[in-house]
């Protein structure tokens, strides 16, 4: 995988400021690393049910599947328009 710059004019067009822009990424990021986990929790959960004579697949080198990185996920969804977020006033 290889480095790949970051828009910023596309950044700046979908945010009012950049500080704000960061934190919906950041959110969503976090988001995406909270769905791996639980997934990864229930694929686990899922393999203690089993019993003794069932079979755990293997993972292969063939069948592996790498997934990107959750920052690269967030950044692509908020440049797609798929991040929604609100603001809050303080005043």
């Amino acid at each position: 995988m290889g480095l790949k710059t970051i828009p910023f004019r596309e950044i700046e067009e979908k945010a009012e400021n950049m500080y704000e822009a960061v934190a919906a990424m950041s959110g969503q990021a976090r988001f995406e690393l909270q769905e791996r986990i639980l997934s990864k929790a229930i694929m686990e959960h899922q393999e203690e049910d089993l019993d003794v004579f069932d079979e755990v697949e293997e993972i292969s080198p063939e069948t592996y599947e790498e997934k990107g990185k959750v920052t690269t996920i967030a950044i692509e969804k908020f440049l797609n328009g798929e991040v929604k977020w609100r603001k809050i006033n303080l005043e």
